[in-house]
């Protein structure tokens, strides 16, 4: 089984400590439970966005280094709002502002942090490198 060093804090490595027999037995857990509830978050999510939303939300999230304590649904709404503002990136993908607005405030904290994950991921992995944003949005949600 391939190896994954993560860098966690002394609270998470006690919880993983209390939780489970050993650090390492809950983070082969809990890992590929996060992935799976990642997945499963952006498939449900992204159904009730139209291409033109998804593609303004990733928009908003270029060159954006998302940490774990932005993982809230207020900072995907002002990431948005800001990209939307002061570049115009509804506007460029013909997205309604407030329409999407409404469908932002709807999320809650996991589905929010779960876009705002797969938008970033768009801009930094490897594997998407080249692809537009439309392929990436068809792709990737569809």
């Amino acid at each position: 089984m391939p190896q994954v060093a993560a860098r966690i804090t002394t609270d998470q490595e006690k919880w993983l400590k209390d939780y489970f027999k050993t650090k390492s037995a809950g983070a082969e857990f809990i890992l590929p439970w996060a992935v799976d509830v990642f997945f499963k978050s952006i498939r449900n999510v992204s159904s009730d966005f139209s291409v033109a939303e998804l593609k303004t939300i990733l928009e908003s999230h270029k060159d954006v280094k998302l940490l774990p304590n932005q993982s809230k649904q207020a900072y995907l709404m002002l990431r948005v709002e800001e990209a939307c503002d002061e570049h115009n990136v509804h506007i460029q993908h013909g997205a309604s502002k407030s329409n999407l607005e409404v469908k932002l405030r709807r999320l809650s904290d996991l589905q929010a942090t779960a876009l705002m994950i797969w938008a970033t991921a768009y801009w930094v992995s490897k594997a998407w490198n080249g692809v537009s944003v439309e392929d990436y949005v068809k792709l990737s949600c569809g």
